[in-house]
């Protein structure tokens, strides 16, 4: 009947002591990771960081507006005023348009400077014919932008599930240490309510005074153990505070009063082996960020492949005097009024261009043999992690029967004992046994949580 009393005790305290507690459940400890974590609100400024990436490669495509203005006078004679203005358009297609008035004076300008006095209007294009008419520095540039922003894009995921995996841990440590403190509690409890009894039982004289000494020692070793837990516990809150931040980004504390899930499948995301291996190789970061590296080297090896072709470039300007139209031999832009020039280049050894492409083929094997090496790694923790869960789930069935088999030892040895057929030792052996047993369940299933997330981590996914 004693013993029935206790367990009943126990219970009752340990309802009200739940009743009073708030659950600090696992997804809401999500929800307010992703508020405000300084980490997460880094990570998403590499998508911004991206964006401008982009932005400054179309830069190169930016109309431009050019002025020059150069005049000399020397011993009152005009010797040149030279004003030259000019708009031009880079597009995407390789061509420049351009489009200037250009003004020149005074008594020793060259033959090719010399305009009409109200000046002279052009318009016209620049045309590569060889290099750079299909591919060039400035479209190579955008496109190799536009890699980089999906390579950031990839490490903003890679840094979040990076977040998400350590705060993860961080809350089943707090699980672990909240609910080993919970058992070492019930078994100080335990071990103070039986040397009570033990020393009533002394001084009425039914039993031995050093059945005293060895119920003192157990509360002793059970107050030691329970100090320690509570260290262990305090420190894991700190840990967890670590990720909890508000909208403004400043640190929110823990709350005295909460208390982690009771449920280690609280989030239930997908463990099927096949579906895991088939999302990492598709989706994991590492494997995106290596696949856009190697489009862009791909982008530089185009690029060099172009330096290979010969520079011909074609200059075409059709000439006026004003801007009205007319077909007249002086009017703007009349078909006899042109100017036209071609620039030719070509190396005759290549021996430089020839190069850039080797050591753009040599970048494209390392990168490809990287990301193979990386691809197999990933595959190999996801088949690692995978083989501890599904151990993990049968040690936990095994522990969970050992606890119940244990609870039965000691409800009968405390009945033995209550009788007077069993001694002291046997109930603290047996008790001991038990919450040693107890602690390795918790144990387990911090393990099984943990393992779960570096599971869902492994895979490249976050939540």
């Amino acid at each position: 009947m004693k013993t029935l009393a206790l367990f009943i005790f126990f219970s009752i305290l340990s309802f009200l002591a739940y009743s009073q507690e708030q659950i600090f459940t696992l997804q809401a400890f999500y929800d307010q990771l992703m508020i405000g974590h300084p980490v997460i609100r880094q990570a998403d400024l590499l998508s911004a960081f991206g964006k401008q990436e982009i932005r400054l490669a179309r830069g190169n495509f930016d109309p431009k507006l050019n002025s020059y203005f150069d005049e000399k006078f020397f011993k009152s004679v005009e010797y040149y005023r030279r004003w030259d203005t000019e708009l031009k358009i880079p597009t995407i297609t390789g061509l420049d348009l351009k489009m200037g008035y250009e003004l020149n004076s005074g008594e020793f300008l060259n033959a090719n400077e010399v305009v009409p006095s109200n000046g002279l209007i052009y318009a016209g294009i620049a045309v590569p014919l060889a290099q750079g008419l299909l591919f060039d520095a400035r479209r190579a540039a955008l496109r190799e932008a536009q890699y980089a922003r999906d390579i950031m894009e990839a490490e903003r995921v890679k840094i979040i599930n990076k977040a998400i995996l350590q705060a993860t841990k961080d809350y089943w440590a707090w699980f672990l240490a909240h609910h080993q403190l919970r058992v070492n509690q019930k078994g100080y409890e335990l071990a103070k309510v039986r040397y009570e009894g033990i020393i009533e039982r002394v001084i009425q004289g039914d039993a031995a005074g050093i059945d005293s000494v060895e119920a003192k020692i157990t509360l002793q070793q059970r107050d030691v153990t329970l100090r320690e837990s509570q260290v262990i516990l305090n420190n894991a809150r700190l840990m967890l505070s670590n990720h909890l931040w508000n909208a403004d980004s400043n640190p929110v504390e823990l709350v005295p009063n909460a208390t982690p899930t009771l449920n280690i499948n609280e989030l239930s995301g997908t463990q099927n082996l096949e579906e895991l291996l088939t999302y990492a190789k598709q989706n994991h970061p590492e494997l995106l960020k290596l696949n856009f590296k190697i489009k862009q080297l791909e982008v530089g090896r185009r690029l060099a492949g172009e330096m290979l072709k010969p520079v011909i470039n074609l200059n075409y300007n059709l000439l006026g005097q004003n801007p009205v139209f007319n077909n007249s031999n002086t009017g703007a832009f009349s078909q006899h009024n042109y100017k036209y020039g071609l620039d030719f280049y070509f190396p005759l050894f290549l021996r430089k261009e020839r190069a850039k492409v080797q050591q753009a083929n040599i970048k494209l094997s390392q990168a490809g043999f990287e990301r193979t090496q990386a691809s197999r790694e990933i595959l190999n923790s996801i088949n690692a992690f995978y083989n501890d869960l599904k151990n993990l789930e049968s040690l936990l069935t095994i522990q969970e029967s050992m606890v119940n088999n244990y609870q039965l030892l000691v409800s009968g040895e405390q009945e033995k004992f209550a009788n007077g057929e069993s001694s002291l030792f046997l109930v603290n052996t047996r008790e001991a046994a038990l919450l040693s047993s107890e602690l390795k369940f918790i144990e387990l299933q911090f393990k099984y949580a943990k393992t779960k997330a570096e599971l869902l981590w492994a895979a490249g996914r976050g939540l």
